[in-house]
């Protein structure tokens, strides 16, 4: 197998225009390979400086989750910090587990940020919503957002073979002329989803009151479908989130 470095997008594409197979971290596609054959040619995004920024609005695909630190928010930092071993950390970039991996750990907080992807093609470097990134399967270059006033993320332990573990994501969006916007992600299982809600702007200095209006509206988007276990851990990190004190 030969391995392509590029180091600027247009040797990237140039690699991908030849067909190479972008190979991240290779956490995600070693054993397959082992069983099923190398492809010719791989392509790896770590020397490409654009894949590899890590700021207050910006992450790059070919990121390691182990850099991912508290220059970012902190939805994000806590998510990457919870997936695999140390080991897989170091190994295992941000693309491949949103693109790549089934469990995308780091999918709901980058929904809660509402990030935008760069995604790399033969053709150029275009802009999408993660909506695309997780049907199409593209080669990320970053993700971008708008730095939230507050964020917050959990996990819950899984068990060796079941399921996968619940996870709850949340931002709060400083409003422009209106009230602050709450995002809220979940992962139930293999699937996530979402919800957003304005933050009221009659709910007065209760924290609690606030959060009972935010959650109220939520449960009239797809978060109303979680089931009474997961809807618990919605309104803890949802309480705390609005109350300044965000459950990790």
């Amino acid at each position: 197998m030969l391995l392509r470095l590029p180091t600027s997008v247009t040797e990237a594409q140039e690699c991908l225009a030849e067909g190479a197979v972008p190979i991240g971290g290779a956490t995600l596609v070693w054993a397959a390979w082992q069983r099923d054959g190398f492809p010719g040619l791989a392509v790896s995004l770590r020397e490409l400086p654009e894949a590899n920024a890590v700021g207050r609005e910006t992450l790059g695909g070919a990121v390691v989750l182990h850099r991912i630190d508290a220059r970012v928010p902190d939805v994000l930092r806590l998510a990457a910090a919870t997936v695999g071993t140390g080991a897989v950390r170091r190994t295992a970039t941000v693309g491949g587990n949103i693109v790549g991996s089934t469990l995308r750990c780091l999918l709901p907080a980058a929904l809660v940020l509402d990030a935008r992807a760069r995604i790399l093609e033969s053709d150029g470097v275009h802009e999408t919503d993660l909506s695309e990134v997780v049907a199409k399967r593209p080669v990320l270059l970053s993700l971008h957002w708008r730095t939230p006033m507050a964020s917050a993320y959990r996990k819950l332990p899984g068990e060796a073979g079941g399921e996968p573990p619940l996870v709850v994501a949340s931002a709060l969006h400083a409003g422009e002329g209106e009230p602050d916007r709450l995002r809220v992600a979940v992962r139930d299982g293999y699937d996530v989803l979402t919800g957003t809600t304005l933050r009221g702007a009659d709910a007065g200095p209760g924290a609690e009151t606030g959060a009972e209006q935010a959650l109220d509206a939520l449960r009239d988007t797809a978060l109303g479908e979680l089931p009474r276990a997961a809807w618990d851990v919605v309104r803890t990190q949802v309480t705390g989130l609005l109350a300044g004190r965000a459950a990790h």
